[in-house]
């Protein structure tokens, strides 16, 4: 059984099928809703029922109030019909959002590799040889067996190689599915994996230099981002600021070295918050924010930036940006959400990007 979705203010009506999130069915339908958590927990995803009838699943009472079921509203990301519906959403237009339609894909792990004792990379080789069509910076579901669930990993790789992605997975203590992955998964192993999600990627329109800010495995995106940008011959200067706790931990370093080399746009500075005194570590010991405070002199106008890692790392760099004169319009981020994180999520002020 299906029904009959009405998205306004677009005007669109596509199928959303018995079961089916009005989220998913948008997104599989090239639809973007503003959404966050998945899991009905943020209030990100909040949209209003203006005709139908809706089952609210999973939805949090912190995130949505009895009032506000009372009037209508519902959460997409657990809202299914129960009748032809028409909803009206906050959607906002981005002249740099190619807006694709999330899908399935089957493939096999064509390798896996240690690129340090807590980061894996995973390569799934896809059937359909043109591969996913993705942004660079956006993520996809990773399914896994055992009743495990998927699990959300942003793509490590540029669009040009679409018909092998990389994921960069960091072991979560206690995640259920990132000890999988770590410890059990196999090259060969049959796998399925869902997207693309997110609506983090470059503006490139803007035609700006551009600073990225990584942390830990929050290099994945950024590392796609900025391989996309060099592939294409973006002219602006591009400057990476990617920190880890010691050299051990920082991996796709000689990479970057090369690219820098090869590229006079692009500058590269790695930061250790944790070396050992004493080692041959000659760049910058320190956090992630101090070194761009020090590489840009806290002058950080006419770029836009984009932070990838802990939230703790991104609320410091937000603060140092904007310190030193960046507008919080030019600011994107993709904070790393784990489990552990999700099941601290009590009130609806809360979002993650």
């Amino acid at each position: 059984m299906s029904y009959e979705l009405t998205i306004e203010p677009l005007g669109q009506t596509i199928e959303i099928e018995a079961g089916q999130t009005i989220l998913d069915a948008a997104l599989r339908a090239g639809i973007y809703l503003p959404h966050a958590c998945c899991h009905g927990l943020c209030a990100t995803c909040k949209v209003q029922v203006s005709d139908g009838e809706v089952d609210h699943g999973e939805a949090s009472s912190f995130a949505l109030m009895d009032f506000e079921r009372d009037e209508g509203k519902c959460l997409a990301c657990c809202a299914r019909a129960e009748s032809d519906l028409v909803i009206e959403a906050e959607i906002e237009e981005d002249p740099d959002a190619e807006n694709l339609p999330v899908r399935d894909f089957d493939g096999v792990v064509s390798r896996i590799e240690t690129l340090t004792p807590t980061i894996k990379g995973v390569w799934i080789a896809l059937d359909e040889p043109a591969g996913i069509r993705f942004q660079a910076g956006q993520y996809i579901n990773l399914a896994l067996p055992g009743g495990i669930g998927s699990r959300a990993f942003s793509i490590a790789s540029a669009p040009s190689r679409a018909g092998e992605v990389e994921l960069n997975i960091r072991i979560v203590p206690g995640g259920e599915g990132t000890a999988y992955v770590h410890e059990r998964m196999q090259a060969g192993e049959r796998v399925r994996i869902t997207g693309p999600y997110g609506r983090f990627f470059v503006k490139k329109s803007a035609r700006v230099p551009l600073i990225f800010m990584a942390g830990g495995s929050g290099l994945s995106s950024p590392r796609a981002m900025i391989l996309d940008l060099l592939e294409e011959g973006f002219e602006q200067p591009i400057a990476l600021i990617y920190g880890q706790r010691n050299r051990e931990e920082l991996y796709y370093h000689e990479e970057f070295v090369a690219l820098a080399a090869r590229h006079a746009n692009f500058r590269y500075v790695p930061a250790l918050s944790h070396e050992p005194e004493g080692t041959d570590w000659t760049g910058f010991r320190g956090f992630v924010h101090e070194a761009a405070k020090a590489a840009f002199d806290n002058d950080f106008r006419g770029h836009k930036a984009y932070l990838c890692g802990p939230p703790l790392m991104i609320d410091a760099c937000i603060t140092t940006l904007m310190q030193g004169r960046l507008f919080e319009r030019d600011i994107y981020t993709e904070k790393f959400i784990s489990a552990a994180d999700a099941q601290q999520v009590r009130s609806p002020l809360f979002k993650a990007i």
